[in-house]
């Protein structure tokens, strides 16, 4: 499988200092609902974690964390800012075997090419135990293909309909449990429409 698109990484890689300051903010939207999912305890999987706010939630919330990110600054920046442990991990890097009740990956699976989610989701699903669950939110556009798959800083996303992105969830043998369409403003300044989907391993 091919590695991180580069482009994609110098901009992280570069920007680290710049998301490490943001991530004052309060964690993601959808993070506690998820979090209730789950038994006390659980041992969760974060893929890009970015500078460390949702990993320090999950861990103050009692949970069991992994946290991880494919970007080395952002693996510093999560530590020295939030102290999670966090480690590197690109997303076609996982090789877990029913090893998580939980994979958590906000706002960073809009950037692996469509051609490889498939490969991707099926890793997640591979690391999930019988019963786990799985959140990831995308960005919603027309493919990479029609928007040449950059956004206005240059990033590569997949920018999936949500027909094709639930089609794609349910191929890799995962169960739904719930989806949101909701409207978000993204680092390029882009309003756009996002689709959270949680899903669940049989």
């Amino acid at each position: 499988m091919p590695e991180i698109d580069p482009a994609t990484f110098d901009f992280y890689q570069s920007q680290a200092p710049h998301f490490s300051l943001s991530s004052a903010a309060a964690h993601s939207r959808h993070l506690d609902g998820f979090l209730d999912r789950l038994p006390e305890g659980a041992r969760v999987l974060e893929l890009g974690c970015g500078a460390g706010r949702d990993a320090a939630r999950i861990k103050e919330r009692g949970f069991d964390l992994d946290a991880t990110d494919g970007i080395p600054a952002m693996v510093a920046k999560a530590n020295e800012r939030h102290d999670v442990n966090a480690r590197l991990l690109p997303f076609d890097q996982l090789e877990a075997h029913g090893e998580y009740n939980a994979v958590w990956a906000h706002a960073c699976l809009l950037h692996c090419p469509r051609a490889e989610l498939p490969h991707v989701l099926a890793r997640i699903h591979r690391a999930l135990r019988p019963g786990g669950y799985h959140y990831a939110s995308y960005k919603l556009g027309d493919g990479e293909a029609k928007s040449d798959g950059r956004d206005l800083l240059g990033r590569l996303h997949n920018f999936p309909s949500s027909d094709w992105l639930i089609q794609t969830y349910d191929e890799a043998a995962f169960e739904r449990v719930d989806s949101e369409v909701f409207a978000g403003k993204a680092s390029d300044g882009t309003q756009r429409d996002w689709l959270a989907v949680t899903v669940r391993k049989i």
